[in-house]
């Protein structure tokens, strides 16, 4: 059997309408856009405002995108992988009725999650799935509806966080394009720095906890940006110099849209020029597992088949790591 790799073929991403300013967090919390902005690089972010509406619905959305886009018919998918931090519902599978809804009748699905990382990490599941040689499509879609576990009377955490949606598809490829090599990490240290407490099986949900919003995300700001700067920075030079690759060879940074200054650290510590960083992040914030297809959705048309992309991201856990990937198509 010829060798062959694992290929991004179609992309897909959806955001919600209602829009989130600066200026109109300024009414919640004590800050203001030029604070906001020069500390992260974010001007508004997208809100999932509807009621019971879910994670599930920005990747239903996000996948009937790509499906809209590539004329695939949904029956042909063999897997759909969700990556989320927010799933729809404790114990029913996320991932299960996101398949259903998208017509994705013939496929198995399941949930991953690593917080800022679980794309990523889905790239690398949904990769060896490919090379397997079992399965021909597998569908890998982020989505967090960060909406739902933020405090919006925090102003460390509700600045930061929108909601999103983004999907790619995995194809076989026997021209040499798609997923060349992967540097990932965890270090479960990092746990206290990054959380959101109560609500798991540790700290059930409480009305005093509840109260108190222990059951919305905390983090220690600064020591959770500086293990975002060295890591991040750290796993791109590595998958780097593994593969030999210079700044030259590089087409494109991928970079988790969870602050511009460490987008701008990571970018800079492999000496990448600014139009080559994929930035969205003005628009959007951090969408936690759809920061990075919704990247490749918005820039997708930029994108030329043979391109060099490098993939890092960081997230609670912590995790992190990088992905040296080939561009497979021109759109």
């Amino acid at each position: 059997m010829s060798k062959f790799s694992a290929a991004i073929t179609a992309v897909g991403g959806y955001v919600p309408d209602y829009v989130l300013t600066n200026k109109m967090l300024e009414d919640l919390v004590d800050t203001n856009d030029e604070w906001i902005t020069t500390r992260t690089g974010i001007k508004e972010r997208r809100i999932l405002k509807e009621d019971g509406k879910g994670t599930s619905y920005l990747a239903i959305k996000a996948a009937k995108n790509l499906i809209e886009k590539s004329g695939i018919d949904p029956k042909e998918i063999e897997l759909v992988i969700v990556a989320t931090a927010t799933p729809d519902m404790k114990a029913a599978s996320t991932s299960a009725y996101t398949a259903t809804q998208i017509g994705a009748v013939n496929a198995f699905s399941f949930d991953l999650e690593a917080a800022c990382s679980s794309f990523l990490y889905g790239m690398s599941v949904a990769a060896r799935y490919i090379e397997s040689g079992k399965y021909k499509k597998v569908l890998l879609i982020g989505a967090d509806k960060n909406s739902s576990m933020i405090n919006y009377k925090d102003r460390a955490t509700c600045i930061i966080f929108g909601d999103g949606g983004g999907a790619v598809l995995f194809e076989p490829n026997k021209e040499g394009f798609g997923l060349q090599d992967e540097y990932l990490r965890s270090n479960g240290s990092g746990r206290e720095f990054l959380q959101a407490t109560y609500g798991g099986s540790s700290y059930p949900s409480t009305a005093e906890a509840i109260k108190e919003h222990k059951h919305q995300v905390f983090q220690d700001g600064k020591t959770v940006f500086k293990n975002a700067v060295f890591n991040m920075a750290d796993v791109a030079v590595k998958i780097l110099d593994r593969n030999n690759l210079t700044t030259n060879d590089v087409s494109w940074l991928v970079a988790h849209q969870a602050n511009k200054r460490i987008i701008d650290a990571t970018a800079s510590r492999i000496d990448l020029e600014e139009e080559k960083v994929m930035m969205n992040i003005e628009k959007y914030g951090n969408t936690t597992s759809a920061t990075l297809p919704l990247l490749l959705n918005d820039y997708e048309s930029k994108l030329k088949k043979g391109d060099n992309l490098i993939f890092a991201a960081f997230g609670g856990g912590f995790t992190w790591g990088s992905i040296y990937l080939k561009w497979a198509y021109n759109s």
